[in-house]
């Protein structure tokens, strides 16, 4: 007989009943907040006892890291989708996805009133859409093609000011604004700033779509990890999204 509460034994109906839990969570910190959204809320929403979640996440603090770390994945899998071929077109897919994702405005954003004590574990739960280490190697190979220029160097710091700027300028100026405006001025901005001016060759052209594209496959995959790591239970080793 299974005891009230157990998990279950298939690893597929523990993760579906993982990912339930973190849309109930979304949709109660989305209304009330981080800091008044309790596991007891959390459970009721999603249908489960309250020592279900602990199954899952020993904390609520794990389980809201989990949710940002699925929201991170989600928005790399969107952009991935739009199959950006240049470093314009990515960060202009970026800013779309994040537009549709308010838990991650918030984080980036610092938002204490929406995330609490989650504006001061950025790091933790990956606040930026991009990654060091990779997006230098994958700017380089793009410099190396003749796509973008040598100089001035920061890339990364150059693209994420364009980025945050035009996804965080105050309301009165962005109302009017739609999505995939803010997208376009966001992919023309850091080309106009970035890009050589010089057209490439075909060859050239089709090699820095396929830098871009094995960017983002590398970026999900470590976005992947993580969340998988977070997610509890024997789930932990499948993909997670």
């Amino acid at each position: 007989m299974v005891k009230v509460g157990r998990p279950p034994q298939d690893p597929a109906r523990q993760l579906e009943r993982a990912h339930r839990i973190l849309d109930a969570a979304a949709d109660l910190v989305l209304r009330w907040g981080y800091g008044k959204t309790t596991i007891d809320d959390v459970a009721k929403r999603a249908g489960v006892a309250k020592g279900t979640i602990y199954l899952h996440w020993k904390t609520r603090d794990e389980l809201f890291a989990a949710l940002l770390r699925r929201e991170r994945v989600l928005m790399l899998a969107e952009v991935r989708q739009g199959a950006p071929a240049t470093l314009g077109e990515l960060y202009g897919g970026y800013a779309r996805a994040l537009l549709r994702r308010p838990l991650l405005q918030a984080l980036m954003r610092g938002d204490s009133e929406l995330l609490g004590k989650f504006t001061r574990q950025r790091q933790q739960a990956g606040q930026s859409p991009t990654m060091g280490p990779p997006l230098e190697a994958y700017v380089a190979e793009l410099v190396k093609l003749g796509a973008v220029r040598a100089e001035p160097a920061d890339h990364a710091m150059v693209a994420n000011a364009v980025l945050y700027g035009f996804l965080f300028v105050p309301d009165g100026l962005s109302r009017e604004a739609s999505a995939s405006r803010i997208a376009f001025l966001v992919a023309d901005t850091i080309d106009r700033a970035m890009s050589t001016g010089r057209p490439l060759s075909g060859d050239d052209a089709d090699a820095v779509a396929r830098a871009t594209l094995d960017f983002l496959a590398a970026a999900q995959e470590i976005a992947e990890q993580r969340l998988a790591a977070s997610m509890g239970g024997p789930q932990k080793a499948q993909r997670s999204v």
